[in-house]
């Protein structure tokens, strides 16, 4: 990981030092995975603030799941002025993990339409 000096830079790690249970991890919780389709099927590399997302959490969780996307690479986040914008590094994992973000992606939706989760950015 490089190491953040400035308090407004945040720490993600190296291409090379993204761990592949750390992206599952980050993807197996609902929230995160929820996040994460709403970034792929925004605009490629669009840069989302955090309170694009319409999340049932509070604010405290919803930066705690965030960061768990963020330290396992699955996001990029940087400050532009005082909003935090997120983007999918979706090359980073396609490179290192070729097919499972996609395939990842798809299960989710087809289980979304199974469940009818259709809320706001459910999608």
């Amino acid at each position: 990981m490089t190491t953040a000096t400035n308090p407004r830079v945040l720490e993600h790690p190296a291409r090379e030092d993204i761990r592949l249970e750390a992206v599952l991890h980050a993807l197996s919780d609902a929230v995160r995975l929820r996040i994460v389709r709403c970034m792929a099927l925004a605009e490629d590399g669009a840069e989302l603030s955090c309170s694009y997302f319409e999340l049932p959490v509070t604010k405290s969780t919803s930066t705690h799941h965030f960061r768990v996307l963020r330290e396992s690479g699955v996001v990029r986040q940087i400050y532009r002025g005082t909003a935090k914008l997120n983007m999918l590094r979706r090359d980073d994992l396609e490179a290192l993990f070729p097919g499972l973000l996609d395939s990842v992606l798809t299960a989710a939706g087809a289980q979304a339409v199974r469940l009818d989760d259709t809320g706001p950015h459910a999608s």
